[in-house]
């Protein structure tokens, strides 16, 4: 999209009211009437647990260029239902009647609450007065660079934490600022002076901070209230909440080297870019790498420290033992979520390397692209769900579950929700991983590289319905078609596309991905409202086309990295390199028709919508698209016990409120950049406020910003 309005009143002009139509309910797609090879039983997971993280997916709509993470399979038959209970629910732990989450008046977690739930209980803003509510403070940090200058470009995508009085949030440029909630005056800075090089993934990232405090503080001690941040070359600052200095009892001097447990094809660090996870007192640490250029990477590995003394307390393992030295990645890269009372933590597992061929990887890997229950005091494996076998489309689990109970059929069930890549919605129980709602194994097809596995079937969700319609690629956009000389229409007759399994390929232009790498939900995941068993989420309609080429004619085409992972990639060791574009014709415009991202409410007690309708503007050189189109959409909502939702996640760079029960829109304001975090909503000396991180990023479009925005209704 990055041409994509390079001509807004041609656009407007040949856009006409058709254009302004909403899109339908998709319906689920229907199995692929192509037979299905031969399946294996299917095969039950190793004991033990490693993750990584495999970078971030762009996919933007705006750059003819971009990419996103993907995962792996094992060829076994997947069974209905194939997940391994392993380990049992710990019996210690009483089971909770209370409804998740049970949060708090603050935000001192990445989605608020431990849960994934993104729910504050706040009621002082309403739809109401909602309208009323106007800029509290701003400040803009200075960390920013837009990659013109001796830096990398900076991605911001970092939600505030509110706890112990202060609001704290992290940098790119690895900094941790507290600040004075009601008024945005710095209390304490603290600078790790980590390198500002991409050693890892194509910009300088940043998502936050975590906070910890001891349950029994020792009165006049330092580090009983503690903020983490972590940086790009895989170190683990530990700061005392109330001063920013170091916590010398944390690790070495209050540095924890994670990269001392890189020892398995360690080219790259593991870069520390989500904020860790905090349940109790262990410090869960997943990472990002780089699984797009190389076919071995770091295997996925998960860590708990202690949250006091930085010590190992257990290590999880995604990918079996034999076969690390040829593979890599499967690492869980973006947040994770918890049951602390039941004493589980959940894992959204990426896919292997190489992203796009997995014939180095023939052997299964239960863990990949999965959603991994793990007991949070020893690792064990308590349950584990495949959501994508032999992973080839990068279609990494790319946002923490969002936990919740909900009653269903009069019944009231612990209930978890995994939002995809893929525009699925998988249910589950939380203490099992059973289904709620079937999940079928459906057929799938196969491709023609002849080194590569291929699943026979992967697994379908029955309710809630698809975000989208993955069984054909969306029809081409007639005003970009015309505009460009037929060259959409040119470029759709060249795919090969047979269902969103369709694999890579040599032939043609490739094979259309749709949904694309980026995913249709990113790592802002899925809101919760616990009251009223309202699930919010915020999606995206992009189409890339993936491309592998022997490797000589890789090698003679030379082509270039695009934005993020778009571009050509050798994955180097394979014996294919690839391209992942996004599919635009000549200007910059998308060739397939809006929209492009919209917003949904689902009842969580049928499973089925309440809302759904187009969501922002797409926006470029200042002008912007009809809001019939919507916009790519990367971040997530935040809601209130007020009936509200909060969101920013659009390319045009404002930030709303909806109405939950309606999804009218009810209030915006404009900020720097795109605002791709999560919101953070709190109460400060009887105030309730709404934080908002602009921080911009590439897959939307190349704006960077550095604003913090915080509003609240007048005094």
């Amino acid at each position: 999209m990055t041409h994509l309005l390079r001509s807004t009143a041609l656009l407007a002009l040949l856009a006409g009211p058709a254009l302004a139509q909403q899109a339908d309910t998709p319906t689920p797609p229907a199995a692929p009437e192509s037979a299905a090879p031969e399946t294996d039983a299917p095969e039950t997971p190793p004991p033990g647990a490693t993750a990584t993280e495999g970078g971030e997916t762009p996919a933007e709509v705006e750059e003819p260029e971009s990419s996103e993470d993907t995962a792996s399979q094992d060829d076994s038959e997947p069974e209905p239902n194939a997940e391994t209970a392993v380990v049992e629910v710990p019996a210690a732990r009483p089971s909770s009647d209370a409804k998740v989450p049970s949060p708090g008046t603050g935000w001192p977690s990445f989605h608020g609450q431990v849960s994934g739930a993104k729910y504050s209980p706040l009621t002082q803003i309403t739809p109401e007065n909602v309208g009323d509510m106007e800029l509290a403070w701003r400040v803009e940090t200075g960390d920013v660079s837009d990659g013109s200058g001796d830096l990398p470009a900076t991605v911001w995508s970092a939600t505030p934490i509110y706890a112990n009085d202060m609001l704290y949030i992290g940098t790119p440029f690895y900094r941790v600022l507290a600040l004075d909630p009601a008024t945005g005056e710095e209390i304490w800075s603290y600078d790790t002076q980590s390198t500002l090089e991409a050693l890892t993934q194509p910009a300088l990232k940043n998502r936050g901070v975590a906070y910890w405090e001891a349950a029994n503080p020792t009165e006049g001690e330092a580090c009983q209230k503690i903020v983490y941040l972590g940086t790009m070359d895989a170190r683990l600052f530990a700061m005392d909440a109330d001063t920013g200095a170091l916590c010398e009892d944390f690790a070495d001097g209050g540095v924890l080297d994670v990269n001392q447990w890189n020892t398995v094809n360690d080219r790259w660090p593991l870069s520390l870019l989500q904020p860790p996870t905090i349940v109790g007192d262990h410090v869960i640490i997943g990472w990002a790498g780089n699984d797009w250029d190389w076919a071995e990477a770091p295997p996925g590995s998960v860590f708990s420290v202690n949250a006091q003394t930085g010590e190992l307390e257990w290590t999880f393992d995604t990918i079996p033992e034999e076969i690390r030295e040829k593979t890599g990645t499967a690492n869980v890269w973006t947040a994770m979520s918890a049951d602390e009372e039941r004493g589980i933590v959940y894992l959204p597992v990426a896919s292997p390397s190489p992203n796009y061929w997995g014939g180095n990887r023939t052997e299964d890997i239960p863990y990949a692209t999965s959603t991994t229950a793990l007991d949070v005091d020893t690792g064990e494996v308590i349950w584990s769900r495949q959501w994508v076998h032999h992973d080839i489309w990068d279609y990494d689990i790319n946002s923490a579950p969002t936990l919740m109970d909900i009653t269903v059929n009069g019944q009231e069930i612990p209930a978890l929700m995994q939002a995809t890549k893929m525009g699925f919605l998988f249910v589950v129980n939380r203490e099992t991983g059973e289904d709620i709602w079937p999940i079928e194994e459906r057929p799938v097809p196969a491709g023609t590289i002849e080194s590569e596995r291929y699943a026979p079937t992967q697994p379908f969700p029955t309710t809630p319905a698809p975000l989208l319609d993955q069984s054909k690629m969306p029809d081409v956009w007639n005003i970009a078609d015309i505009a460009s000389f037929g060259e959409c229409s040119d470029l759709w007759s060249k795919l090969i596309y047979d269902g969103m399994y369709t694999a890579p390929t040599t032939e043609g232009e490739g094979a259309g991905a749709y949904p694309n790498s980026a995913g249709v939900v990113q790592w802002g995941g899925v809101g919760y409202d616990p009251e009223n068993q309202i699930a919010v989420v915020n999606l995206s309609h992009v189409v890339q086309y993936i491309q592998l080429y022997e490797r000589e004619e890789y090698d003679e085409i030379n082509g270039e990295a695009g934005v993020g992972e778009s571009g050509f990639h050798p994955q180097t060791g394979a014996p294919y390199g690839m391209s992942l574009k996004t599919a635009m014709n000549r200007w910059g415009m998308p060739c397939w028709e809006p929209p492009f991202g919209e917003i949904m409410a689902i009842d969580m007690t049928t499973g089925e919508p309440l809302w759904r309708k187009p969501f922002g503007m797409s926006q470029r050189y200042g002008f912007y698209m009809p809001e019939a189109w919507g916009s790519p959409t990367i971040g997530g909502p935040a809601i209130t016990a007020g009936g509200l939702i909060f969101i920013g996640a659009t390319m045009d760079g404002m930030v709303r409120a909806y109405d939950l029960k309606s999804g009218e829109e009810l209030w915006s304001d404009l900020t720097e950049a795109p605002s791709v975090s999560n919101p953070a909503i709190y109460e400060h000396d009887g105030a309730e406020y709404v934080a908002f991180v602009s921080g911009g990023n590439s897959i939307l479009k190349p704006s960077v910003g550095d604003m913090v925005s915080v509003y609240r209704l007048p005094r």
